[in-house]
């Protein structure tokens, strides 16, 4: 990369350069062409001027007062006799054959002047003139050699300067990438000695406010992601080995005693226990491959309308034919998008932490705000700690001897609910209600935001669901 970027670099750099020359050569040879030719023009204008406001006699006396080197001035008559001339080399022989009519300019360029035995570049004006009744020919010859000689100068000047920037070019892009490429070099050996083993490693930072400081801090960043994510795996495994091993060890010693009994009257006495730890293992495998979903992105979540009010009603009903505590609820129609045997699942499961928790009452409402539908359930049970309100979403966290696998829990209940919440993009979260009972509230996008309440009939639907009602175990 290091040679590849300097060959590039080199390279455009010395397109550049010839681009550059080339058309810096052409600018400068067109810029002193025109100058060359405004001279000479110029100088024949000032000849016609002086032989108008004068005669030829005085316009000589000018031409000879205002000679230099490099220009030769001619006056011919209409036969091409040179009446008056710059310098005593051009005073016998016209410098040019061109004779344009009064008022008429021609131009040409020679590589010499035989005439005078001068093999320098020139540039000729031929200007016709008339004064009076006499046609005047005015020539003025510019030597163009300078110019040949400065273009000549700058193009081998460039030539050898070239060499000596592309040389300074590929040294300093050899250098530059080399000290970028040994920080990049660097990260890359600290990130390939991080393992499984060390993934508390971390690259260090240089304080260069570049592109290179912002790859190791992406760099670490992702480190931090792997290493939380490596922990929630293990603490994962552990604890969900943890939570199989009770179920599995009750298995296997109730198979074993059964199996020692030879009359079957042990199997009898066992088969209770063993169906219900199968299907209390087989509840927990289930609720295991739901959260794996969930967190993999693989949660299927049906897009359907569902009467919001309806799924909890049902989980209500269930919930009082099971419970001896108080329940209250305050429901109003509200229809949302989703998956209503999913949304069945994260009522029941917030429906019965909250049971296992309230002392003697749980409080249920539903109501729309804006662009939500927030469902609310409380309890009198202990208040959640403000510093676990975000880790009891978390998979088997239990706060307290209360929240016990013993006590109907295993822990992943809120963590699925949180899981399948997220898939219907809503939020869950634990807060403390206005009456200071414990609240978990759940809102989700409502697709149909409520218009301004009017009066309204009241169904017997609405009247059923409605109000304050006390239930115990039926």
């Amino acid at each position: 990369m290091r040679k590849r970027s300097t060959a590039v670099a080199v390279g455009v750099v010395a397109v550049a350069l010839l681009l550059g020359g080339v058309l810096l050569l052409v600018l400068l040879q067109t810029s002193l062409a025109r100058s060359t030719d405004t001279a000479a023009r110029q100088k024949t204008l000032d000849v016609i001027a002086e032989m108008e406001d004068l005669d030829v006699a005085d316009a000589k006396a000018y031409i000879i007062e205002t000679a230099h080197a490099g220009q030769f001035v001619q006056v011919l008559d209409a036969s091409g006799y040179v009446l008056a001339a710059s310098d005593p080399e051009v005073a016998n022989a016209p410098l040019s054959a061109q004779r344009p009519a009064p008022g008429q300019t021609m131009t040409q360029d020679v590589s010499s002047l035989p005439s005078i035995g001068d093999g320098d570049d020139y540039h000729i004006v031929t200007v016709g003139a008339r004064t009076g009744t006499v046609n005047y020919t005015v020539v003025v010859a510019q030597a163009s050699q300078i110019q040949a000689d400065t273009i000549s100068t700058v193009a081998w000047f460039m030539l050898g300067a070239m060499p000596a920037l592309l040389v300074t070019v590929a040294v300093s892009v050899w250098l530059l990438v080399g000290r970028s490429l040994r920080q990049v070099e660097r990260i890359r050996g600290q990130v390939a000695r991080i393992n499984a083993e060390r993934l508390d490693g971390r690259v260090d930072v240089p304080p260069t406010n570049d592109e290179i400081q912002a790859l190791a801090l992406t760099m670490n960043t992702m480190l931090d992601r792997l290493q939380a994510s490596d922990s929630d795996q293990r603490r994962f495994v552990s604890d969900a080995s943890h939570e199989l091993r009770s179920p599995l060890a009750t298995l296997k010693a109730g198979i074993e005693i059964a199996a020692a009994d030879q009359t079957g009257a042990m199997w009898l006495q066992m088969k209770d226990v063993l169906a219900e730890e199968t299907a209390r293992m087989s509840f927990l495998v289930e609720d295991l491959l739901t959260l794996a979903k969930a967190n993999d992105g693989g949660l299927k979540i049906e897009q359907k309308d569902v009467d919001l009010d309806d799924v909890l009603d049902q989980e209500i009903r269930r919930l009082r034919s099971t419970s001896r505590k108080q329940i209250t609820v305050d429901l109003v129609p509200a229809r949302i998008r989703g998956d209503s045997r999913r949304l069945a699942q994260v009522l029941r499961n917030v429906l019965d932490n909250a049971d296992r928790h309230a002392l003697t009452r749980i409080a249920v409402d539903v109501h729309t705000s804006g662009d939500q539908v927030i469902i609310t359930v409380d309890n009198d049970g202990e208040s959640i700690p403000e510093a676990d309100r975000d880790r009891i979403f978390e998979r088997f966290v239990r706060l307290d001897g209360s929240r016990s696998r013993e006590g109907g829990g295993s822990g992943l209940g809120l963590a699925i609910a949180a899981g399948i919440v997220a898939a219907h993009h809503g939020t869950i979260r634990a807060t403390d209600a206005p009456a200071g009972l414990c609240r978990f509230e759940i809102a989700f996008p409502n697709p149909e935001p409520a218009e301004p309440a009017g009066p309204a009939a009241v169904s017997p639907r609405g009247l059923r669901r409605h109000g304050s009602q006390a239930s115990g175990r039926r």
